[in-house]
């Protein structure tokens, strides 16, 4: 695979992200960051802490507004594609209260706000969505918990499962694999790889380099911008992780034709 990932193709990209310039007062988060994702895809996207992996993941929402450059998503705004229902989000956990009075089912249900009217009056339909989402994430029993009593990976999991009810084409989540069990993990693995078979594309950052292979199709090295853009087994390589964290770091033993993560421990905050 090259490094053209996501050129070429003739249909319209899911994810357009051309040019993209985002600063936060003098700091500059985002230099000039261009991608492109297409349907049917799980793109992972790696980065130390600073590169702009959640400023990249707020941009695409349309949280944050770039100064320069543009997001297009399906070939149109991101604001349409946010009223259609179109792009899901999972947040860090430090960006979210814990504490607000919520639910696990109330969360769930926040991915069907965009398909109810205007006093968010749920129907059988949307119970049911709901129903399924929370299945599809092995939460059934914890539905009616307060959302902050559950465990760091049961969080990831009910908010996986709202983008799961809002039905939505495009998945963006930002470090979900961060502080979760295994059962977890493998949960969200399970649930991101049978959504791309569906034809949904899902642009997930996480640290765990060594499994990225058997998570993403094709990867992401980012360092404020898109330094490269090809299969896993090529951003792995040592000389581009080089590039990305800045390391002195020692290749594994490998065949000449394969290409392996170099052999190098990151803290969770170093890989953000």
């Amino acid at each position: 695979m090259s490094a053209a990932i996501g050129q070429g193709h003739t249909e319209t990209p899911a994810i357009s992200v051309d040019g993209v310039t985002v600063h936060y007062g003098d700091t500059l988060a985002l230099d000039r960051a261009s991608l492109s994702l297409g349907h049917g895809r799980i793109c992972g996207l790696i980065g130390m802490n600073g590169s702009g992996k959640s400023t990249l993941f707020k941009t695409i929402m349309g949280m944050i507004d770039p100064e320069s450059g543009r997001v297009r998503i399906d070939g149109g705004p991101t604001r349409q594609a946010r009223r259609a229902g179109v792009l899901g989000y999972v947040p860090q956990s430090e960006d979210v209260d814990w504490d607000f009075p919520l639910s696990v089912r109330d969360v769930v249900m926040m991915g069907r706000y965009g398909r109810m009217g205007p006093l968010r009056l749920s129907r059988r339909a949307d119970r049911e969505a709901v129903d399924h989402a929370l299945e599809r994430v092995e939460l059934t029993e914890y539905a009616d918990r307060q959302i902050g009593q559950l465990s760091g990976g049961q969080k990831k999991r009910a908010f996986v499962a709202r983008g799961l009810a809002q039905e939505a084409t495009i998945l963006l989540l930002d470090e979900p694999f961060a502080g979760v069990d295994k059962r977890s993990e493998a949960t969200i693995t399970r649930l991101l790889k049978e959504l791309a078979e569906a034809g949904a594309t899902v642009l997930v950052s996480t640290h765990d380099l060594h499994a990225l292979p058997g998570l993403a199709d094709e990867a992401v090295l980012l360092m404020r911008r898109v330094l490269l853009h090809s299969s896993p087994a090529e951003v792995l390589r040592p000389e581009n992780l080089a590039r990305a964290f800045g390391l002195d770091i020692t290749p594994t033993e490998a065949t000449p034709t394969e290409a392996t993560p170099a052999e190098v421990t990151l803290t969770e905050e170093e890989a953000r």
